[in-house]
């Protein structure tokens, strides 16, 4: 599973640009979601890490 997160900022990503696209929104009004996604796909990331970490899976 873990080998899999590298995959969550890529969906969302694809995900927010067709959510824009569809709305007719242009991607530099929709910038500030893209920061966001990778915003919380690194704390994602991070939590597992800190958690591999401390559980000595690592």
């Amino acid at each position: 599973m873990i080998r899999l997160l590298f995959l969550l900022p890529i969906l969302l990503c694809f995900g927010w640009y067709f959510f824009l696209r569809s709305n007719g929104v242009p991607l530099k009004r929709g910038k500030k979601g893209f920061v966001y996604i990778l915003a919380f796909s690194s704390f994602v990331l991070g939590f597992f890490v800190l958690m591999m970490y401390l559980t000595g899976s690592l």
